[in-house]
C-alpha cells in the first residue's frame, strides 16, 4: 500500500501532525490498537472557518472539514506507528457541530469515511458513529476520532 500515492490521487498531501490543544496525547497504543485523540480540521495550525453545519457551513464544507480532520488523524498515525503498519481502520467517530434542525450528520461523516476507504482500500472500511453536538472545541465544525489496528 502506498498511502502517498493514494493521497496524491485525491490532490492531498499528509500534513505535519497537529499539536494537542490541551493536556492529552495525540495517540495512545494499547496492544495492537492505536487510539487517536479527536482531531480538528486544522490547516497549518489554524481553523479556516468556525461555525455549525446547518448554520454557516454547507454540507459540502462540512464534508471537506471532516476529510481534513481525518487527514490530520492520519498524520498522527503516521507519526505514532507509520501508515504502512495499519492493518484495519476499526472505528471512526465524527462529531458535528450542528445548528438546530440539522440532521445530515451521516453525509458529513462520509467526508472522513471516503478518505479512509480510498487510502486503505478494504481495510479502511470501519464501524462509525456520526454525532451532532451543540459546540466543539475552538468553534470547529467537526472533530474526528480514530481507532486503528496495527500489524503484529
Amino acid at each position: 500500500m502506498n498511502v502517498a500515492s493514494k493521497l496524491k490521487e485525491l490532490g492531498l498531501t499528509l500534513p505535519e501532525p497537529p499539536r494537542p490543544v490541551a493536556t492529552y496525547l495525540p495517540a495512545v497504543r494499547s496492544g495492537n490498537l492505536l487510539f487517536v485523540s479527536g482531531q480538528l480540521p486544522f490547516v497549518d495550525g489554524k481553523l479556516q472557518k468556525v461555525g455549525k453545519l446547518g448554520g454557516n457551513f454547507t454540507l459540502e464544507e462540512g464534508q471537506a472539514a471532516a476529510q481534513r480532520a481525518a487527514l490530520n488523524a492520519l498524520a498522527i498515525i503516521n507519526q505514532a506507528a507509520g501508515l504502512e503498519n495499519v492493518a484495519q481502520v476499526v472505528r471512526l467517530t465524527v462529531y458535528i457541530a450542528s445548528a438546530t434542525g440539522f440532521t445530515d450528520h451521516p453525509r458529513v461523516a462520509n467526508g472522513a469515511s471516503e478518505l479512509l476507504i480510498h487510502v486503505f482500500g478494504e481495510p479502511g472500511r470501519h464501524a462509525r458513529s456520526a454525532i451532532g453536538a451543540a459546540e466543539l472545541p475552538l468553534g470547529a465544525p467537526v472533530e474526528v476520532e480514530l481507532v486503528v489496528e496495527l500489524k503484529a
